[in-house]
This record gives structure tokens, sequence and C-alpha cells, in this order.
């Protein structure tokens, strides 16, 4: 096979599936036949507004980035056993030299490679290239929707590191999107004793509670400062400005606050709060160092990520997998088949 469709934004609101030609694996890199994308939010606000603050859609570029499949191909320098392969991509490769990646902080590396981010094409195609490090196997007992999703949930085991979760913890995770779920069994499996979820959306509380959520609130009912719950981990997962603000002012004395959901350049903190009680507030970007506690969560079943999986779509229906959650409040998380 010598060519292959992806799904192309060439402009707002304007996607195409496009001929290409199949990559060929360079030095040290596989070449994957893609069987599942996620779609995340990330896709979808390129998509509706061309860019994400610094980052802007400039050419036509190839979505997504929470990809699995099977290596299909394999370059020079790699061991040909790898061939057949079931992987799941982490979709960002640093240059592994600057003083970043040698510190082991490889996420912030100022020449990562990030699929979807411009101006790199994402995996959202028949096949995608990636260093072999980058393709982390993984076992039969992970279907290849979960072997996408291993991407998101990374996500949430970084936000659970970077907030020190462990046991006793009581943690606060603000959003129920698919990143908060993920965080919510996150939380839970690093041994948090106490998982509050807060969201407007009430089938996602639902289903926090079932994914391990000890309590929730629909902030539409009760606001979170009326809700009488002092964590001692803010898991902050929306990006809204006042779930930010009101989540901080729940923390407990020398708690810590992760904001993983991307906010607002403008948001005023409460910074008398945060001096007087000491509180720790850290930012999150991507992950690092993730992917084998990741497989090892969904594998042992401590993590359900098939259970977000609310629509599978063909590649020639991604406009439609795209805008599903926007159009339907029960959507959770849309996969593409790009094969199909």
């Amino acid at each position: 096979m010598t060519t292959m469709q992806a799904a192309v934004l060439r402009g707002i609101q304007q996607l195409a599936i496009e001929e290409r030609p199949v990559p060929e694996p360079g030095p040290g890199e596989v070449l994957v036949q893609v069987n599942a994308v996620g779609v995340c939010g990330s896709d979808v606000h390129y998509y509706q507004h061309g860019r994400i603050g610094d980052f802007v859609v400039e050419r036509p570029m190839v979505l997504g980035h929470e990809s699995g499949g099977v290596i299909a191909g394999v370059g020079p320098g790699v061991d040909a056993s790898r061939m057949g392969q079931r992987v799941s991509v982490e979709p960002g490769v640093p240059d592994l030299t600057c003083p970043e990646c040698l510190a082991g902080r490889y996420n912030l590396c100022p020449d990562m490679r990030f699929f979807a981010t411009p101006p790199i094409d994402g995996s959202l195609a028949g096949f995608v290239t990636v260093h072999a490090a980058f393709a982390h196997p993984v076992p039969g007992s992970i279907s290849d929707d979960a072997a996408a999703l291993l991407e998101p949930l990374s996500v949430g085991v970084w936000a659970c590191r970077k907030g020190r979760v462990s046991a006793g913890s009581r943690v606060l995770i603000t959003g129920a999107g698919p990143i908060g779920l993920v965080a919510t069994q996150c939380a839970r499996a690093f041994g948090a004793t106490e998982i509050v979820v807060a969201d407007l959306n009430p089938h996602r509380l639902k289903l926090a509670a079932d994914l391990g959520a000890t309590a929730t609130i629909n902030v539409a009912d009760t606001p979170l400062s009326e809700a009488g719950t002092e964590p001692t981990v803010l898991l902050e997962c929306s990006g809204h400005p006042g779930a930010t603000v009101d989540g901080l002012r729940t923390l407990n004395r020398a708690s810590r606050a992760v904001l993983v959901g991307m906010g607002d350049d403008g948001l005023p903190l409460p910074l008398t709060f945060i001096q007087s009680r000491e509180i720790e507030v850290t930012g999150t970007f991507r992950y690092a160092n993730t992917w084998p506690t990741a497989i090892a969560l969904a594998a042992s079943g401590q993590v359900d990520v098939d259970s977000l999986v609310t629509g599978h779509f063909p590649l020639a229906e991604s406009e439609a997998a795209l805008l599903a959650a926007e159009r339907d409040p029960l959507a959770v998380k849309s996969v593409i088949n790009p094969q199909q």
C-alpha cells in the first residue's frame, strides 16, 4: 500500500478526507497502522478556532494525537521483531538532548514534535511514523480503544503525580470531562480516600461516581463554596475560571492545586488565601514517563478507559466525531477508526 487517507484541517471548520502517501519510517522509527484515534478537546478547538493560544494552524494539518495500532514497518536500527506489535503511541517526541530532556522533564522540551500541534501532522490517518521508543507495546487485555486512550490516561497519571496523590489524600476534581474522569480513577488507584468530583453535567457526575468518586457536586445546585469539603489536593480539569478560583478556596492548609485544564491568562487568583494557607499551585503540560504506569493501570483493570467511549466513527465521519460532544450531552469520548 502506497497511499492512505487522512483527516486534514484545511481551515476553520474545514475538514477534508485526503489521499496521502504512506510515510516511510526513518532511522530509529516505526510505521504504525492506526486502528483507533480518540477525539480530544484540542482537536475540536483547532477545528473550531484554528488555534490554541500561540499554536496557530497556518497550513493544512492532520488532526489527532490519541492513537493506538499495530507496527507495520520498521526503519533502520529498529529490531524487525517489533513487526506486528500492538502499540499505544506517545504523541510527543522530544529532542532528548536539551537540558529539560536530560533532567527528565522531556515534556518541557522546547523542540518537542507533538502530533497535531502546528505545524506537526497528527495521527488521524491510516498510518503514522514515530520514534520506536514512543510506540509502547500493550498486552492483549488492552483494547484498540484503550490503547489510544492511554494518552488522556497519561494526563491523569501526570496530574496525580504532580499533586502527590497518595494513601489518605482527599482530592477535589473540578470538571468531569474525559480528563477529570481518568483523573478520578487515577486518584483512586493512587490511594486517595476521598475523591469529590464537581461538574454541571448530571450524566458525567453519575459516571464519575461509577468510576470511583466518593461524592459528586453539581455546581448548578451547590456552589463549591457551600460544599463543605476541605481537600488536600485540587485537580482542576475544566479550565473554567470560576472552577479554578472556587476550587482553590476550598483547599485545606498546606495543600496542593494542580492546574490541568487550559485556563485564562487573565485569571485573578486569590493570592492572600494561597499565601496564608501555604498552598502550592502548579501547572501541568502534557506528561513525561507516564506510559508504563498507564499501561499497568489499564491492564490490571484499576482504570477502565473503555467505559468512556460513547461513539465510534469511520474516518469519513471524522467531522461528526469532532462535534459529537457538543451536540450530545451524554457523549464523553468519541473514537475514530482510520481503517474504516
